[in-house]
């Protein structure tokens, strides 16, 4: 897998909270064209594209701010966990307590609760901006 696209509507702040996470920004740049068009299967596209990298390289968030044509919402804004489609990615964290700490100073908040299966992993879920939902997990011993 390359990377995983994350259509937003406010980016600095899309930027601001996967940093928190640790990941960098490895590029940002401004896509438009009828090539773009022919790719996505929509005309007139102009969109900011900010590509975030995990810290050990091996991963990929791309954040897209749409302008033209707009974004669309195509479900409910804080849709539950069982919704079909794409509901999470998942993050392996060193201290979960601290990253939920971090997240929430840019308006996380956890989905349930942080939970222990068996003696390895403390795993929860959050929510993080434009309602996006994101696994948390702390790998325990």
């Amino acid at each position: 897998m390359d990377n995983v696209l994350i259509v937003v509507e406010d980016l600095e702040a899309a930027i601001a909270f996967f940093a928190e996470l640790g990941m960098e920004q490895e590029g940002r740049t401004v896509v438009e064209g009828d090539w773009a068009g022919r790719v996505i299967g929509l005309e007139g596209v102009r969109t900011d594209i900010v590509m975030m990298r995990t810290p050990d390289g091996h991963g990929r968030v791309e954040l897209s701010k749409f302008h033209t044509p707009a974004a669309i919402s195509s479900e409910p804004r804080n849709a539950p966990a069982n919704t079909l489609g794409m509901r999470r990615i998942m993050f392996l964290v060193e201290d979960l307590d601290d990253v939920i700490a971090r997240l929430r100073t840019h308006g996380a908040e956890l989905v349930g609760e942080v939970a222990q299966f068996e003696d390895s992993y403390r795993l929860c879920f959050i929510r993080g901006p434009e309602g996006l939902i994101l696994g948390l997990s702390e790998q325990l011993g």
